[in-house]
């Protein structure tokens, strides 16, 4: 019986490298791994032998005969993936025939590198901890890891909903990069307070910069602003402690909230919000969020989509834990049937038209009890409504007709957005720091000597935690192609003492 994959999948592809028989795909030098929602099993030529399981950091593979039943559907979606008919620009027919794929290890030693290498890596999160994985993997490197707030991993800590065990589980990982003797994590450090960027550059000979998206993309909406409107991401600090958003707890006395947007930060949100408490005080959610949840008043919470349910921006496993797990969940059958892509509009990917047949499956069930989650489609927001706070939401259908929710609660949840970092060259249209590969640029457009970027910061809010380690590994590259070549300047003096 062949391993199947789950939604808890990271894209972390340790799994690609540790498959014996190259059964799982896309790999990280295939076109559509940076895009892919997740890794997908080929059943016809998995062998069964496991390696796969030990491999994956978020205990997503499982054998086929023991799926839990909340994660069934996915044998049928990781078979799909290689079914038949074939699209030969992204499954060629001998993709399942190529030769078995092994682990590439890297050398022991850089031959012409700095010993030791002296690297600063600015941030704690999965970039920046896939990259010292990657530099350790050196004897020469020395790595320090400045991070900001009190606890290590960024987002994932502070990014994954508390009722994700599995993929929070990527933590354990971290901790074992985190226990190697080279590697050094300064919390409480914040560069630009506590320590320059001049003075980390002098201080090694390169500095990785892995500060992330930290804030949200605004929402350029009559009305937003109003108490009773905020971002989702800042919900989703709250939910989490991160220290941050220990103020930002929204207002839960309302008994409709809206989410504009409908990506998976705003599924997470909607699930926490009409979860049953009990559950959620077994995981990590912040304990003062914990008894806001208990003491809300929040019936429904609607997810609103701009465009139709064959553009849905949550992931395919995102909606399947929707629907198979725990969480209640609805669809307007009428509103979905009107909003279905018009025969001859084009072929949709596997992912988009399994996320339509589920979302049919679940308007065919009867509406849930509340408190639970309303998805909607093709309903682009005009305007918050309120004068001294938010009272509800118009939108506008597609037709040109509008709608009106009353609700006391309007978050936006259309993505992440990276901020300026002083002394490097940003990009305020995509919000990353301006780079060729995770080399840092000039303003000339000539690499910044000793500088790189990794993570968001480097190709922006996409992706998912695993993402960060093909990202990682080609800065990491180049670092180390720059080490090699003597392109690093020597450090001069201590950068920082406690």
């Amino acid at each position: 019986m062949p391993h199947v994959i789950t939604q808890a999948c990271c894209g972390d592809a340790s799994c690609v490298y540790a498959c014996p028989v190259n059964c799982i795909h896309p790999t990280p030098d295939e076109p559509d791994f940076g895009t892919a929602e997740m890794l997908y099993v080929d059943p016809s030529t998995c062998v069964d032998c496991g390696a796969c399981v030990s491999a994956c950091p978020v205990g997503a593979i499982k054998p086929g005969h023991r799926l839990p039943e909340t994660q069934e559907r996915f044998a049928q979606i990781n078979a799909d993936h290689y079914g038949e008919p074939v699209d030969a620009v992204r499954f060629p027919v001998n993709q399942r025939w190529r030769l078995p794929m092994a682990p590439v290890d890297k050398p022991a030693a850089l031959r012409r590198s700095p010993d030791p290498l002296e690297i600063a890596i600015v941030g704690s999160g999965p970039a920046a901890m896939y990259a010292a994985d990657e530099l350790l993997k050196h004897r020469q490197a020395r790595v320090t890891v400045y991070e900001r707030l009190s606890q290590p991993y960024g987002l994932a800590r502070f990014g994954v909903a508390p009722d994700h065990l599995a993929t929070r589980q990527v933590m354990d990982l971290f901790d074992r990069i985190a226990r190697h003797p080279r590697l050094e994590i300064l919390l409480g450090v914040q560069v630009g307070r506590d320590v320059t960027l001049d003075q980390l550059r002098v201080g090694h000979h390169a500095v990785l910069w892995a500060g992330g998206a930290p804030t949200d993309r605004p929402l350029a909406l009559e009305g937003m602003g109003l108490p009773g409107t905020q971002s989702a991401t800042s919900v989703v600090g709250w939910y989490n402690g991160h220290p941050d958003f220990a103020s930002a707890g929204p207002d839960l006395s309302t008994e409709r909230v809206v989410v504009i947007g409908n990506g998976n930060v705003a599924l997470d949100v909607a699930r926490i919000l009409t979860a049953d408490p009990e559950r959620l005080a077994v995981t990590s959610v912040d304990l003062t969020a914990l008894a806001a949840l208990r003491a809300s008043s929040v019936r429904e919470v609607v997810v609103a989509a701009r465009r139709g349910p064959e553009h849905a921006a949550f992931t395919l496993p995102e909606l399947v834990g929707l629907a198979d797990g725990t969480a209640r969940v609805w669809v307007d059958p009428e509103e979905l049937a009107s909003l279905d892509p018009p025969a001859g509009s084009g072929t949709l990917s596997i992912e988009a038209s399994e996320k339509i047949a589920l979302l049919h499956e679940i308007s065919r069930r009867e509406r849930p009890a509340e408190p639970h989650i309303r998805l909607t489609f093709g309903l682009t927001p005009e305007a918050v409504l309120g004068t001294s706070r938010a009272t509800g939401l118009r939108l506008r259908r597609g037709d040109g007709s509008t709608v009106q929710l009353d609700a006391g609660l309007v978050l936006s949840a259309i993505g992440y957005h990276g901020v300026p970092v002083p002394g490097l060259p940003f990009d305020e249209a995509s919000g990353t720091v301006s780079n060729d590969g995770g080399r840092v640029l000039a303003g000339d457009g000539a690499p910044l000597p000793g500088m790189y970027v990794t993570g968001w910061a480097k190709r922006g809010p996409t992706g998912f935690i695993g993402t960060n380690k093909t990202d990682s590994q080609e800065t990491v590259e180049a670092l180390l192609a720059d080490a090699q070549s003597g392109l690093l300047d020597t450090p001069t003096r201590a950068v920082f003492a406690r």
